[in-house]
């Protein structure tokens, strides 16, 4: 039996600004969805297509109060009501509209969701109406009440409605995906962009006490103590008794809460760590007298000395992959579990210990089981190309993203770096923007590095410098390098130089070339499966002269679509830079990456086995 500690801590913790409120303007969402206990809104829901939004204004652009989130019916002949959601197309949840009808393939505008469902109203319990994910900017209305807003779409959010569910009720969505020069992603990126409810949605039901949120994590600088976070809510005056147990630690700690509901504990153990080699998770159960939570958590160190990335004590090559939330076997967003499966079955038979989520925080399943399999994780928020920098509400809005993805993650061991933007131009707003990111990025979590990619580098007489200024505030520098495809041939990158202002590690994270699968030819033809094979022989020729790389993320594993790329025949709405077609089938460069990561990974075994064989040679 694990032995009980009690345990009276009430003190606010300052380094752990992680546990605190982390979403601009407003409060944390539920930790640990999967978990709960809740009621599933996925199938089929009823839309309005209103590229006009005359479901939200009149002709003179005045906001309704009978708009379409009323949700009218005719009572008599002589009534005037110009929708019928109940006569309406039918869109799947969780989904995108592009790709569930033809003449929805390129469209960017509003359209309402409405979704009728029953409720014991019986039942005097706490409830949450929680999203997963809805792209871009929603409006949400039950029962023809507003309960507010939410704009980002890669990141979850919620509304109270205890006490406002009946026995039936009709929930309203208005989901806007139109693209905003002040947007997060803004109006220039090279993906789909998705619109609709794309990720799962849920009435959670919860007791009167219930536990908000939590955080357990390695604590700073030490090797074998835990220290760790419960956030009751509801009704939490001061005292609330919470047991925190992991039995295959033989630990137990019995705590009670403070005034603002939190309460905090350290336990020391002997903790095996997680990596990619072992990604060990250890099971937690949380426990009050109304609520019981469980989760499988892991530990881990990571931090940068020099030039190298350390994981718990020892050197690590970081052999990676880029991935879209794209969906296998066809297009459209990932909403399977078993499509995650797919893309990070052909991570692994890649041979990575690493892969980088592009260009937004994807889908929480896919996190975990991204680390159950031993992948470190690259996530990051879409600070992308021409934000609007000198924007304080593009600010706001970034900074939303980024704490609602930290936040959500936080007890993802698997999660090793927190990314704040991808090739953004050097300028000076640009500069003062990402440092304020970076600092809060810092502040709310300071167990990860923090990086950023940045394709912003001096070139000349074959050398290429490293030397933006956002490398002096960022741990791990990402480069995004595409050599042999927009710029040189690809024999002429072999013989590259790179060299770094800074003493800190780069990860090169992109490079490539594009293929149309099945496509053959000379190697010095472009858009060949040869020709992308090619560049990927140069470039990681290049790359293997590199002494400061910390590891690589090649763009990108799954073809994917984006409008930018109309290269009839060729392209088709898709990006090929893919080493796998969108139909799952592996491209010639997928083997050459394959076999570089095999000698990789040989020679760090051997050069481990001589290490460890060192002292007993008397060598």
């Amino acid at each position: 039996m694990p032995k009980l500690i009690t345990v009276f801590l009430i003190a606010i913790l300052p380094h752990w600004s992680l546990f605190g409120k982390v979403e601009a303007g407003g409060e944390t969402t539920l930790q640990n969805i999967g978990s709960r206990q809740k009621i599933s809104l996925d199938g089929l829901w009823q839309a309005i297509i209103d590229p006009l939004e005359n479901g939200l204004y009149n002709h003179s652009l005045q906001e309704r109060t009978n708009g379409y989130f009323k949700n009218q019916k005719m009572e008599s002949p002589r009534d005037l009501i110009e929708y019928d959601f109940d006569n309406s197309y039918q869109l799947n949840v969780p989904g995108d509209w592009n790709t569930q009808m033809e003449k929805l393939y390129l469209y960017e505008g509003t359209i309402w969701y409405k979704r009728s469902f029953k409720y014991r109203t019986g039942d005097k319990k706490k409830v949450l109406l929680y999203f997963e994910g809805v792209n871009y900017r929603c409006k949400v209305y039950l029962n023809g009440e507003y309960l507010g807003d939410h704009v980002g779409g890669f990141t979850p959010f919620q509304f109270d409605v205890s006490g406002k569910l009946k026995e039936d009720n009709f929930l309203i969505l208005k989901v806007d995906n139109t693209r905003r020069r002040d947007g997060v992603p803004t109006v220039n990126f090279d993906w789909w962009n998705y619109g609709g409810i794309t990720r799962s949605a849920w009435l959670v039901e919860l007791p009167g006490t219930y536990i908000h949120d939590y955080s357990l994590r390695l604590k700073k600088g030490s090797k074998n103590i835990i220290e760790g976070m419960v956030a009751l809510k509801g009704n939490t005056p001061p005292g609330q008794e919470v047991e925190v147990r992991i039995d295959e630690l033989n630990q137990a700690v019995s705590l009670r809460s403070g005034k603002d509901g939190f309460a905090y504990f350290e336990i020391a153990a002997d903790i095996s760590y997680w990596s990619p080699g072992n990604p060990k998770l250890y099971q937690v159960a949380i426990s009050t007298g109304e609520d019981s939570i469980s989760d499988h958590v892991g530990f881990k160190t990571i931090e940068t000395r020099g030039s190298q990335v350390y994981l718990n004590d020892a050197p690590v090559f970081l052999r990676g992959i880029s991935i879209h939330e794209e969906a296998p076997f066809g297009a459209g967003r990932v909403t399977s579990k078993e499509q995650c499966r797919t893309l990070l079955r052909w991570a692994k038979e890649l041979g990575c210990n690493y892969i980088r989520l592009a260009h937004y925080p994807h889908n929480e399943f896919m996190v975990r089981e991204a680390e159950r399999l031993g992948l470190l994780i690259w996530s990051e928020i879409p600070v992308y190309w021409t934000i609007s920098y000198e924007n304080p509400g593009t600010y706001e809005n970034a900074e939303s993203q980024l704490l609602a993805m930290i936040h959500r993650d936080k007890n993802r061991v698997g999660i090793g770096l927190w990314s704040v933007a991808n090739e953004t131009p050097m300028t000076a707003d640009r500069l003062k923007f990402l440092k304020k990111l970076i600092r809060t990025a810092r502040t709310t979590d300071d167990s990860r590095l923090i990086t950023a990619a940045l394709n912003s580098q001096r070139g000349g007489n074959g050398e290429i410098v490293i030397d933006d200024p956002l490398g002096e505030y960022i741990d791990v520098i990402g480069i995004n390098t595409y050599c042999g495809w927009y710029g040189k041939r690809p024999a002429q990158c072999r013989d590259i130089v790179w060299k770094n202002t800074y003493d800190k590690p780069m990860i090169v994270s992109e490079m490539g070339a594009g293929a149309l699968q099945g496509l053959h030819g000379g190697k010095d033809e472009r858009w060949t499966e040869e020709y992308q094979a090619e560049v990927y022989r140069c470039n990681l020729d290049m790359i293997k002269k590199i002494d400061f790389l910390g590891g690589l993320s090649p763009w990108i594993l799954m073809d994917f679509r984006s409008p930018r790329r109309n290269l009839g025949r060729i392209q088709n709405h898709f990006n090929r830079k893919g080493l796998v077609s969108e139909n799952g089938i592996k491209k010639e460069a997928f083997y050459v990456l394959k076999d570089f990561y095999k000698e990789l990974e040989d020679a760090g075994k051997q050069k481990k086995m001589e290490k460890e064989n060192y002292p007993k040679t008397g060598g």
